[in-house]
């Protein structure tokens, strides 16, 4: 059955944003090309993953993203084919669609720019089952007893987020979740969201990625003082090879980009593999004498995780069996590129819910149920200040940004932190996760510290 997404997209559209196209705005065939891509991808995300409409996805995740693919992305046609769940996107009349196609655990990969759809049988597959009736057990390893009975302060706080005013105008809040003491005592959605609908960590995943290479230190398949194992560094005088995991984790490996921030469009909506981009990049700087942010570092990091395991079957189903399912984060999908390269630095698919007990893991420095899970002071590593720090703003640890007293915040706050307005504060001294997720669109700025005084304020 194929359905066709054109009319419904078109509809949840303001006529104004559909006449920004014309004879005048011819963009390159590769920018073409992106655009498709980041349609198709998001579209099949949204829809498979979080169980979206198509009119919720137009009014969210396809609105207020980069200028340079906003307009080409209102107008590219979109095509479902809900039973092979793959989203097409016709971009170019002499050339296949750009596809992006749904895995169970594994969420949506898109296919290389020119590849038809048959090339989706090559996609890796998660092999690990999934835990059963996991929802059913008791928080935080389900969902069984959560019961928030917030104060009317803190119930005040988090309404505020809601009002796309006080925190930011035009943000578009869509979950908060306050944990104290272990319990969730606060929660609130949008009223299209559920506690089960993902979103998109965005850079969030980071510290994810984090989280996956400690579990990989605790289990003694990487030491992170120690150069990351990336095989494409291997030849004979290539200087990467002696970049650390900690210098990755940090920002700091000295590696060139296109610029702060390295948006890395190629792998995320462009189909291209993270070992044919992040790992050909040279080095600029010595490592650790810049903080430069980068979605390579992260993505260098995860490469190194996966070599470790031998780029196998066991690497794919790591993140899963090791981490995520042991602490009920079964709503948690990471997505890989074609071939089986997880794009943790951004493509990462969970609920707030999840996050908040990711959050919790580090409040426990690792352990969960009895059970230590990442080396012990983890919490502190990812907590400490990286050798070389941004110019202004948070401070920056190990894939976590570092927050305190200059934001008005408790000493040791840390947090993980996303675009479009994705928080996750851990606030040891008051054993307290904050978790805020959002479609902020571009240029419009949640304020993450204010949200975070007030929630902390009112508790």
């Amino acid at each position: 059955m194929r359905l066709m997404l054109i009319a419904a997209i078109a509809a949840a559209m303001p006529l104004s944003s559909l006449a920004q196209t014309g004879p005048a705005a011819a963009p390159d065939p590769h920018v073409r090309a992106l655009a498709a891509g980041y349609k198709a991808a998001f579209l099949c995300s949204n829809l498979f993953n979080a169980g979206m409409t198509p009119e919720q996805v137009a009014q969210d995740d396809l609105e207020g993203i980069y200028p340079d693919y906003q307009g080409l992305v209102r107008t590219l046609p979109a095509e479902v084919d809900r039973d092979a769940k793959t989203v097409s996107v016709a971009f170019d009349d002499k050339l296949p669609p750009r596809i992006a196609a749904w895995r169970p655990g594994l969420g949506c990969s898109q296919l290389p720019v020119g590849a038809s759809a048959e090339a989706a049988w090559v996609l890796p597959k998660l092999g690990a089952e999934p835990p059963k009736n996991a929802e059913a057990r008791a928080w935080p390893d389900g969902d069984r007893g959560i019961a928030p009975r917030p104060s009317a302060k803190l119930t005040a706080a988090i309404a505020k987020a809601f009002d796309s005013a006080s925190y930011g105008a035009g943000t578009k809040t869509t979950a908060v979740v306050v944990v104290k003491d272990g319990r969730i005592v606060a929660e609130q959605y949008r009223a299209d969201f559920t506690p089960h609908t993902p979103q998109r960590t965005w850079s969030a995943a980071k510290s994810l990625t984090a989280t996956v290479v400690g579990r990989a230190v605790h289990l003694g398949l990487l030491k992170v003082e120690e150069p990351a194992k990336i095989p494409e560094w291997q030849a004979p005088g290539d200087p990467r090879k002696k970049i650390t995991l900690a210098q990755l984790l940090h920002m700091g490996s000295g590696l060139w980009t296109d610029g702060p921030g390295n948006r890395t469009d190629e792998v995320y909506v462009g189909g291209a593999l993270v070992t044919q981009t992040a790992t050909v990049m040279p080095m600029e700087a010595a490592p650790d004498s810049r903080f430069r942010y980068a979605n390579n570092d992260t993505l260098l990091a995860a490469r190194s995780v996966r070599a470790a395991l031998g780029d196998g079957q066991a690497a794919i189903d790591f993140p899963f069996t090791e981490l995520l399912w042991k602490i009920g984060m079964t709503h948690t999908t990471p997505e890989t590129d074609w071939q089986g390269n997880y794009v943790l630095s951004s493509q990462v698919w969970t609920t707030a819910r999840d996050l908040a007990r990711l959050g919790l893991l580090y409040l426990n420095d690792g352990v969960w149920n009895g059970e230590r899970l990442l080396p012990f002071g983890w919490s502190r590593f990812v907590a400490t200040p990286a050798p070389a720090q941004p110019a202004s703003g948070p401070g920056y640890g190990a894939s976590f940004w570092l927050y305190g007293e200059a934001q008005g915040l408790p000493a040791g706050a840390y947090a993980m932190n996303g675009n479009r307005g994705q928080y996750v504060f851990i606030v040891p001294s008051r054993n307290v996760v904050i978790v805020r997720r959002g479609f902020d669109p571009a240029g419009m700025r949640f304020d993450e510290a204010a949200f975070a005084r007030e929630v902390l304020a009112a508790l």
